[in-house]
């Protein structure tokens, strides 16, 4: 692997870990639904990142490293997914209930 490309990655991977926080940092603590939505959306980025990875298979370490990625993004992805519709759940409207019949009729 080629000094060149492995600063390249290095590059890509500082900007996107910058960019991650500067838009995480931004959202009000009051927002935490559409957080853990905008965290799902980095997470897939990252899983389209590491599906890539995976796909140039240059070395049998950057293939290991891949799958592990692409892996670890895959379970943060679906639990993130998972955690955000439980949360949504939550806030949903009960439906009433309904009349029960009285003991007389």
């Amino acid at each position: 692997m080629s000094a060149d490309l492995i600063i390249t990655n290095l590059f890509v991977f500082a900007l996107a870990g910058f960019l991650g926080l500067e838009v995480i940092r931004r959202v009000p603590k009051l927002l935490h639904t559409p957080l853990m939505a905008l965290t799902n959306a980095l997470s897939a980025i990252a899983l389209v990142g590491s599906l890539v990875i995976l796909g140039q298979a240059a070395t049998t370490y950057s293939i290991i490293m891949g799958f592990v990625a692409v892996v670890a993004s895959t379970i943060n992805v679906v639990g993130g997914f998972l955690i955000t519709d439980k949360m949504l759940k939550m806030f949903k409207r009960r439906e009433p209930a309904a009349p029960r019949p009285e003991a007389g009729s």
